[in-house]
């Protein structure tokens, strides 16, 4: 929860690939105060079933930028195993290639006390986007 000396951060994550929420995917906050600053590990959580990430750290007095980073290879391998054992007698997958092109998805954006921060992610194994929402 955001305070007026304090920014807070919310995010979830929607696997565009098949329009469900992405459930299991770790996610790591950092944040810093000022460009030059060093990034300071606060902790993280993984996404809900409905690809929320309710209990992220609070943000401490002075952050002046955040850094979201999501682990979403594992995610995407667990995916690409369920596939498979759906499609056991369907022909073999002609692309040998990795389940995920972005292994990781590191996410950074600047806050001002006070305000709260949801920033969802939208996410395929070739691609994704984030926005500011609300």
């Amino acid at each position: 929860m955001s305070t007026s000396s304090t920014a807070s951060v919310s995010t979830h994550i929607l696997d565009t690939s098949v329009g469900r929420p992405a459930a299991g995917v770790a996610v790591r906050l950092s944040a810093r105060g000022g460009r030059e600053a060093d990034w300071q590990a606060l902790g993280g959580s993984a996404t809900d079933a409905d690809g929320r990430c309710k209990d992220l750290p609070d943000l401490p007095e002075g952050t002046t930028h955040v850094r979201l980073d999501f682990a979403v290879e594992p995610y995407f391998e667990k995916q690409k195993h369920k596939q498979a054992d759906a499609q056991q007698d369907a022909p073999a997958n002609r692309d040998s290639g990795p389940a995920v092109f972005f292994p990781e998805v590191a996410i950074t954006f600047a806050v001002v006390p006070g305000e709260h921060y949801h920033v969802p992610l939208l996410l395929n194994p070739f691609g994704y986007s984030v926005y500011r929402g609300s």
